[in-house]
């Protein structure tokens, strides 16, 4: 049996546990202007599915000549995943991919033994203000492919299914929910959707994933009597049949899970690891800096300055 995170040996009877087991509270964060609310990993959560990193980045507004600007830096052992609502930025990573990201669409990049990207806002979209909002989740890689090959997977918005009626549009990013499945290969089973409801409408959880969640991103869901507001994150009991109803202002919701891991995961900066040598391994060969012969390369086209290893 795979490990559990949702049953902890603290509860004398698992089955008295109300159909959310973990409400999480974003933590947030000002980057100078910029806000980013961070839903994992949360104290009592480490991971929902695979999925153990999700940050929502803004709603935030840009001046003319400013926008974000993350030089390159590393990663290990996780799979990123960028979706955005608003705006757009650009991505460049040490396989030689140079991407704009852009709302609605898929962008996949897995680590595995260690890759290097960078994400910006340059050219003509600093020439006048814009928005920005999205969202950046990172899928922890089972153990048999986190020291595999590096890959960058872009599929447009027009590509993803889209299920729509009784007052619901769901867009199915990653995976598999509903009798329909994305076209992006996932290193291991998921879901991830971005469900819109309109006011009273409901939507069942996939009832064919180990470990579920939702994020309320604006209005409000209604689950078992109790109402949840936007920035709230609720893990739900595996195998209970759950519907979430909107309130009367509608809601939009990110709704992610699948399978569980094997065990809990390292993390550290923008590594994550099913040991901790693999993450120290990792720190070293950053810190060398040897973009010729070591195990990290800088984006060809953005090979300038890069984030150096904190604390070194």
């Amino acid at each position: 049996m795979s490990w559990n995170p949702a049953l902890y040996p603290q509860y004398p009877n698992a089955e008295t546990l109300d159909a959310v087991e973990t409400v999480v509270v974003p933590r947030a964060r000002d980057l100078g202007g910029f806000e980013v609310r961070r839903a994992l990993p949360a104290p009592r959560r480490q991971m929902v599915g695979p999925f153990i990193f999700f940050d929502q980045m803004g709603p935030a507004e840009f001046v003319t000549g400013q926008g974000i600007d993350i030089r390159p830096h590393p990663h290990i052992g996780l799979a990123t995943v960028t979706y955005l609502f608003n705006g757009r930025f650009h991505h460049r990573d040490s396989l030689g991919t140079d991407q704009w990201i852009e709302p609605g669409a898929v962008n996949l990049m897995t680590a595995g033994h260690g890759v290097t990207h960078s994400e910006q806002v340059d050219g003509d979209m600093l020439k006048a203000p814009y928005d920005l909002f999205g969202i950046q989740t990172w899928i922890a890689l089972p153990e048999d492919r986190e020291e595999g090959p590096a890959a960058f997977s872009h599929v447009p918005k027009a590509r993803l299914p889209l299920l729509q009626g009784e007052g619901k549009q769901v867009r199915l990013i990653l995976g598999d929910a509903w009798g329909e499945r994305a076209p992006v290969e996932t290193p291991s089973e998921m879901f991830y959707a971005d469900a819109m409801l309109e006011p009273g409408a409901a939507i069942p959880l996939p009832d064919n994933h180990e470990d579920r969640g939702a994020y309320v991103l604006s209005g409000s869901v209604e689950i078992a009597g109790d109402s949840f507001d936007a920035g709230r994150m609720m893990v739900f009991r595996p195998g209970d049949r759950v519907a979430l109803r909107a309130g009367s202002h509608g809601a939009r919701l990110m709704l992610l899970g699948g399978a569980t891991l094997n065990g809990p995961r390292h993390i550290w900066w923008n590594f994550v690891a099913s040991s901790q040598d693999r993450i120290e391994a990792a720190k070293e060969a950053w810190r060398q800096s040897d973009w010729e012969n070591g195990r990290f390369r800088l984006p060809p086209t953005d090979s300038g300055a890069f984030i150096p290893l904190p604390g070194a």
